[in-house]
């Protein structure tokens, strides 16, 4: 009986996989430390309007019998009161081969879309699209790295802004018209 050679599956794995391609791993391209989100230090005034228009629209309400709307109203009074109080903290922000990590988010290359600067309550950020909830990654940076990080986003994301949406136009006005500080 023969003796036959047994195969090495080494030689058989580079056989059949010779076209496939491996897995890489993740590289850090550039990474920078910011806030998680834009804040601006309110004064008294501030919460006083908000305070006095919700008190005004909860009345108009409740002559109208419309007591949910009322609770929504006093809802979003509170949220706008913690976001204006309440600082943000640091983030680890990092572009990497993979993506975008934002602290321990990662937001991968094939979900994100085009992105542009902006400004917002006095603060330098990127805003990217992105294919699911919450629709936009809105990244604050530092002025010496602006360039570093358009550069790096600008070799796999178009730098386009898009057309404001009905909803920003419509908070646009509104800010105009009624300002609250």
């Amino acid at each position: 009986m023969p003796v036959r050679n047994k195969p090495n599956p080494q030689e058989i794995a580079q056989e059949y996989f010779a076209n496939v391609p491996r897995p890489q791993p993740e590289e850090v391209i550039f990474e920078w430390k910011a806030a998680s989100r834009p804040y601006k230090k309110r004064n008294k005034q501030y919460y006083t309007t908000i305070a006095l228009i919700v008190f005004l629209v909860s009345l108009i309400l409740f002559f109208a019998g419309q007591f949910l709307p009322i609770a929504v109203v006093v809802t979003l009074a509170f949220i706008a009161y913690v976001l204006s109080s309440v600082p943000p903290h640091d983030s680890l922000i990092k572009i990497t081969s993979y993506g975008i990590r934002f602290d321990d988010q990662m937001y991968y290359w094939e979900e994100l879309g085009r992105f542009w600067k902006d400004e917002k309550q006095d603060k330098d950020v990127i805003n990217i699209e992105l294919g699911r909830f919450p629709n936009r990654i809105t990244l604050l940076y530092n002025k010496a790295d602006e360039q570093t990080i358009i550069d790096v986003l600008s070799e796999v994301l178009l730098n386009e802004q898009p057309p404001l949406t009905s909803y920003e136009k419509a908070s646009r006005w509104l800010a105009e018209k009624i300002p609250l500080e």
